[in-house]
């Protein structure tokens, strides 16, 4: 009985009844003391071989996950790298191609993978700066949180081209003519949200004209119709409008980098009549967060040894990129703030997509 006179609730039948645990033998009580013992004595063995396996790292391959199909540039430059990687590290980097969702799927594979230095993937401007605003709330990762950046790879402007028929040949003459002719010119890209779109949309808000913009489905077909005069310009990649520039299909107007680009060091920086201007893609290494810091130092040191390569240097410049290494505090300062600047210019753009 209770003090106060209650009784107290009787169990059912179904009701747990804890049993005491048996007191353990003597033998046991020692067994179980000795494996105490062992775990303690243990641990410190434990953690000093995984220290010495980060500090050894890489000693297996490294899968580098490129998050666009096989073929386009992204990819040729990116094998490019992993070779030199290769080299460098003394361990194979196997590029592994996984496509779709624009390269979401890829970025988001790397996101997922364990934080062990084997898995490192192709991030940039695309994933880690322009998606985060313009589908905000709908990618499966989270670019400050989900990723460790190691450093950037390269960079590669785009190149303002246009049809032969246009009758600006310079961009102060080209601005010139859509102040006088607003909504009447029109420009392409490769897509909606792309850095060629972009390009375009900065371009538009620096030099406050007014042109139509008409989004292909690639960077080739639309070209043809810059070509063709279906439109009248395209923000490309280098290497895209190289090949219609050189052979002198289109005009060249300007590079959308901050300086001139060595790759055409004849076509003036639009900078130079926009102050302020830049627009470049750029690429970075990543891989998921929590990677221990032993194997991001080393993943560093090794990534800048590659880019550093006079060899690597020269095969990206005929491709229309160059080496662009950060450390990694650089790296991951740089993508924060080219998210923050290019999420600004597509909120005051007023881009979207479906």
């Amino acid at each position: 009985m209770k003090a106060d006179g209650q009784q107290f609730p009787k169990l059912a039948d179904s009701d747990p009844v804890e049993s005491p645990s048996p007191r353990p033998s003597n033998g046991e009580a020692r067994r179980r003391a000795i494996g105490s013992i062992g775990a303690i004595v243990g641990a410190p063995f434990v953690m000093g071989s995984q220290a010495r396996a980060q500090a050894a790292w890489p000693t297996r391959p490294v899968k580098y996950i490129n998050p666009f199909p096989p073929g386009g540039a992204t990819d040729t430059l990116s094998r490019l790298f992993c070779a030199k990687m290769s080299e460098v590290t003394g361990q194979q980097w196997v590029v592994e191609n996984i496509g779709g969702g624009g390269g979401d799927i890829g970025v988001n594979t790397v996101a997922r993978a364990a934080p062990d230095g084997y898995t490192f993937g192709l991030g940039g401007v695309s994933s880690h700066a322009i998606s985060p605003t313009l589908k905000a709330g709908k990618l499966p990762f989270d670019s400050d949180r989900d990723f460790t950046f190691i450093t950037n790879i390269w960079s590669l402007p785009n190149f303002l081209v246009g049809n032969l028929g246009l009758s600006a040949g310079t961009v102060p003459e080209l601005i010139d003519l859509l102040k006088k002719n607003p909504g009447k010119y029109s420009y392409a890209s490769a897509g909606l949200g792309t850095t060629l779109h972009i390009s375009g949309e900065l371009f538009k808000l620096y030099a406050g004209v007014d042109m139509v913009h008409v989004p292909y489905r690639g960077a080739a077909p639309a070209m043809v119709d810059v070509i063709g005069g279906q439109v009248q310009m395209i923000f490309d990649n280098i290497p895209g409008a190289l090949v219609q520039y050189t052979p002198g299909k289109v005009k060249g107007y300007g590079v959308t980098s901050a300086k001139r680009s060595p790759v055409v060091p004849d076509i003036p920086a639009i900078a130079e009549f926009l102050p302020g201007y830049d627009l470049s893609s750029w690429t970075s290494m990543c891989g998921p967060a929590k990677i221990p810091a032993i194997i991001v130092e080393r993943a560093s040191m090794f990534a800048k040894k590659a880019l550093d390569s006079p060899d690597l240097q020269k095969a990206f410049l005929e491709r229309g990129a160059t080496t662009f290494w950060l450390s990694p505090q650089d790296a991951t300062a740089y993508r924060a703030s080219e998210a923050k600047r290019l999420g600004d210019i597509i909120t005051r753009a007023k881009i979207t997509v479906d």
